[in-house]
């Protein structure tokens, strides 16, 4: 493994791997770390059927399995490990991969994604894969004609919901709430959409079924003298609580929105930082799309290679 490189890319998932695709075209003999999640958020789905050339679809993993072998064969050195501390104040820029390994870098692209908020309760990972998604623009298609649940009641939750009511009979939107969150044309949209139902001051305590999510145990009114549990049947259990995007260790040097997603330089992929380049979800608080992360990671690979070219690097 190589102390100093031209190009570091820092996480994986369909930004870093067409990061790395890219830079080793250019020749930046770029090397990746993958992160805490090999392949990202992707890993965990088991069906992905709106990535471009794959018209019979393929499972999340065999996926970035590809990205990965089409980066490697144009040279890109990957390795496991993860970003633990950066130092954005110097010249070369320098990363801590896993706590003790220094690498110094001429131009560093950062892919480290964003996470799922969860709820906590055991059930969801128990289903994960099998009725449990925290993306109803990835596996809504998979609930046509069925009856699903959104958790949430921001404008996330109102959007996922609406969007799901047009594959799905019936969607139920919990709320933990008397109130929804979110602006007052997605709330309009969601109490005029016939087949959305809100259960206003209900809280998700499990799931269950036998193969995959077939119900919900909700309580109403929680805590409260009067609180009541209700079950729900349903095939799908979307949570659109949030995401928290995997920036930490940025914060003392690059430009965060108030969520933590990193702030660039639109058109392009520049952080405030000059060489520092940012891709997929890590940025992008909007799409949250596998293609929309690969296109980002394209940017952010000739970005970087216009950098380097134009300060002789």
């Amino acid at each position: 493994m190589r102390n100093k490189v031209r190009c570091l890319i820092i996480g994986s998932g369909p930004a870093g791997y067409t990061a790395a695709i890219y830079a080793s075209r250019a020749n930046l003999e770029p090397v990746l770390f993958e992160g805490m999640q090999p392949g990202g958020q992707l890993t965990t789905t088991t069906e992905v059927e709106n990535f471009p050339g794959y018209p019979e679809g393929i499972t999340g993993p065999e996926l970035m399995e590809d990205l990965k072998k089409q980066a490697q064969r144009f040279g890109a050195e990957i390795y496991p490990g993860r970003a633990t501390a950066v130092d954005f104040s110097v010249r070369p820029l320098k990363v801590t991969i896993d706590n003790e390994h220094v690498i110094e870098a001429d131009s560093v692209i950062i892919s480290t994604g964003a996470s799922a908020k969860y709820l906590g309760i055991p059930d969801e990972t128990k289903y994960a894969g099998q009725g449990v998604s925290a993306c109803a623009t990835c596996d809504g298609f998979f609930y046509r004609k069925k009856k699903v649940a959104v958790v949430g009641g921001g404008d996330t939750a109102c959007e996922e919901a609406i969007y799901l009511s047009g594959l799905a009979d019936k969607v139920y939107l919990i709320v933990r709430k008397p109130f929804l969150r979110a602006s007052q044309i997605m709330q309009d949209r969601v109490k005029n959409n016939p087949k959305i139902e809100v259960l206003f001051e209900h809280n998700t305590i499990g799931l269950f079924g036998n193969n995959g999510v077939e119900g919900a145990h909700l309580m109403k009114r929680l805590g409260q003298p009067d609180e009541q549990k209700v079950d729900i049947e349903i095939d799908g259990f979307f949570l659109a609580i949030g995401h928290k995007p995997n920036t930490e260790i940025f914060k003392d040097y690059l430009k965060l929105d108030e969520v933590g997603y990193i702030m660039t330089e639109q058109p392009t992929t520049k952080t405030n930082i000059e060489g520092v380049f940012a891709a997929g979800d890590a940025a992008d608080n909007m799409y949250r799309q596998a293609i929309t992360a690969a296109g980002t990671g394209c940017r952010a690979a000739m970005d970087a290679e216009r950098y380097l070219s134009e300060k002789g690097l």
